[in-house]
């Protein structure tokens, strides 16, 4: 009686079963042993001063002018004069110190992508215009991830003799002057150009979702115009802008490939990202209380964007009136003006926000390039990764440890993803489905932090032992770190198709007879595939692009780097080369282009979009 008790109390069936146990357990513990207890151990030797608790080294961080000021240092813009006696503006932004600055550029990266997003989505889901698929189309290659190298594109664009400059100043002359950015302008502006269509796809999603007899009614009642945009249609949108708004402020608070680019500017190296990075690369300080109190400081102003957005959306109701059915979302003609506002203001912003991947593509062919455009064809940088044994090599170490990291997150996604919804009165439940989710805010950087203190105390002297440098091996560590980051991605897909199919088929077989493995194996596995199979291949993409973790710990050791670390290597040494990076972008981004349609294609969506709704 006490086992039934207990039984039904942690897994929400009265009969203790050894597939239900297994599926809560597996993901429960494997999380807790590579995510929860990592953190932990970072926890502690951040909290850990002359052998004792202390908030020494946090009291240490935010007293300090460099890491918080409120007296901003440095002039945002100034007219400099260039060696030819040209002027130009030369925008940088202004240093309140890491912490500070960091939340500034999360939060104007936030601002701007949802304005993007919002436009392109608002506009692709209520009018219909000729070239509207061909748009479509063109608002899918921002997705295209290329680590390092379309930020490299960004920062060309606005130099004084950049695609930026050439348009508005040479051409149309709207510019009185060219226009640099650098610093902390430039990561905002990269970040922005990079991360924008993840709210698209939220909002896009949103807006064709909502009930179109809300807005009727609201315009039988004299709402019209922006008025009913503000009242009606953006409220009951939000739920998705937010989300997307959350993970791109997120996403720019972890991301190095920005702050690395723009390097070269003081200020773009104060961010909280970079100075774990620098910590890494430099060899100095890397294992400092000091720098674990720092990660965690980044890692709680994550954790409390992605709790406050999940808090802020369930506590306003978004419920629709229809009564079962799917409508038919409202898509107008475009009036004369509102057609005007499309070619000539959003499709220019379209076609400028898409050149940073059409960039990589030219990069990657081009012999040089030194000016606007750039100069001669080659193809030897595209064959050069299959005859150059050391870039052949960190494609397939990208390609094995991204393999391996899938066949583990398939495992966690599908027994985290049937537990907590197939049996939802369980208590362990509601813990399990948080901490599947949860890895979406932990920022990578924070991941490779923990993992670097844990690995050194638990292992040390031994191949998993980061400190160990060349004798370190960071495959296990890279395939832990990739399964725990890109979890949610596959476990998100799972879950929506275990949702769709009733509990009552396997019931129907439980009461037949089937033990439990052969009504989940036989009856949901197979019903569910596609979602199985569309989740895994987005998680390969995610896990072949990895950045944070990539060159951090898979940079110690030059006989084991994953694609990104040689990437960064490309593009920051004096002996690399822009162009064989470019290559490498190419290749990442065919990879990513063959895993989106497939994934579209088997799950049958239009759209594969990420949200935490």
């Amino acid at each position: 009686m006490r086992v039934s008790k207990w039984s039904e109390r942690l897994f929400g069936t009265p009969i203790f079963d050894p597939v239900v146990t297994a599926s809560f357990m597996i993901p429960l513990l494997y999380l807790v042993a590579f995510l929860i207890i990592p953190v932990l151990a970072m926890l502690a030797v951040a909290f850990e001063y002359n052998g004792s608790f202390s908030l020494h080294w946090f009291t240490s961080i935010l007293t300090s002018d460099y890491y918080i000021s409120f007296r901003p240092e440095g002039t945002f813009s100034q007219l400099i004069t260039m060696p030819n006696g040209e002027q130009i503006y030369y925008v940088q932004g202004v240093d309140f110190g890491v912490i500070l600055n960091s939340i500034i550029v999360s939060v104007s990266v936030m601002i701007l992508t949802t304005i993007l997003g919002t436009i392109f989505a608002f506009v692709m889901a209520r009018y219909d215009f000729p070239g509207k698929n061909i748009v479509r189309i063109l608002l899918f290659v921002p997705l295209l991830v290329t680590p390092f190298v379309n930020v490299f594109i960004v920062k060309k664009m606005f130099l004084p003799d950049g695609l930026i400059n050439w348009i508005f100043y040479d051409i149309l002359h709207v510019f009185p002057h060219r226009i640099v950015i650098d610093g902390l302008i430039g990561v905002i502006v990269a970040q922005t150009m990079t991360y924008y269509p993840i709210v698209y796809l939220n909002a896009y999603a949103s807006f064709i979702n909502i009930d179109p007899t809300l807005e009727e009614q609201a315009e039988n009642l004299g709402s019209r115009g922006f008025h009913l945009f503000r009242t009606v249609t953006f409220p009951l949108a939000l739920p998705g802008i937010a989300a997307g708004a959350t993970l791109v402020g997120i996403f720019s608070l972890e991301d190095l490939a920005a702050p690395i680019v723009f390097q070269g500017n003081p200020l773009a190296r104060k961010l909280m990202s970079f100075q774990i990075y620098s910590a890494f690369t430099s060899g100095f300080n890397v294992g400092s209380p000091q720098l674990a109190a720092l990660a965690l400081i980044m890692l709680t102003i994550a954790i409390l964007m992605f709790l406050g957005i999940r808090k802020y959306v369930s506590m306003r109701q978004y419920a629709m009136l229809s009564k079962g059915g799917r409508w038919k979302p409202r898509v107008a003609k475009p009036k004369g003006w509102q057609a005007i506002l499309i070619y000539f203001v959003v499709l220019p912003m379209l076609l400028i926000s898409i050149f940073p991947q059409v960039g990589v593509v030219l990069l990657a062919f081009s012999k040089s390039w030194a000016g606007t455009w750039p100069d001669g064809f080659t193809t030897a940088h595209i064959k050069s990764i299959i005859t150059q044994p050391d870039i052949e090599r960190v494609i397939l170490n990208s390609v094995m440890y991204s393999t391996v990291a899938i066949v583990v997150i398939i495992l966690l996604s599908l027994t985290a993803s049937y537990a907590s919804s197939r049996f939802k009165k369980s208590k362990l439940g509601p813990v399990l489905d948080s901490l599947a989710t949860i890895p979406i805010a932990v920022p990578g950087i924070v991941i490779a932090m923990s993992y670097f203190f844990f690995f050194a105390k638990v292992f040390p002297d031994t191949p998993l032992d980061p400190t160990n440098l060349l004798g370190f091996n960071p495959a296990m560590v890279l395939v832990l770190a990739y399964s725990i980051r890109r979890l949610p991605f596959a476990a998100r897909s799972i879950s929506a198709g275990i949702q769709q199919v009733h509990v009552s088929l396997e019931e129907v077989a439980l009461n037949l007879g089937a033990s439990r493995w052969k009504a989940l194996t036989g009856i949901l596995i197979p019903l569910i595939l596609l979602n199985l199979l569309g989740g895994a291949m987005l998680s390969f993409v995610y896990c072949m692009s990895e950045t944070s973790v990539g060159i951090t710990l898979g940079s110690i050791n030059p006989d084991y780097y994953p694609i990104t670390a040689r990437m960064v290597e490309l593009m920051t040494s004096a002996v690399g080369s822009a162009n064989l990076a470019a290559a490498l972008g190419v290749f990442l981004m065919t990879v990513q282009i063959i895993a989106i349609v497939l994934a579209n294609v088997i799950t049958k969506q239009r759209y594969s979009f990420i949200g935490l709704t």
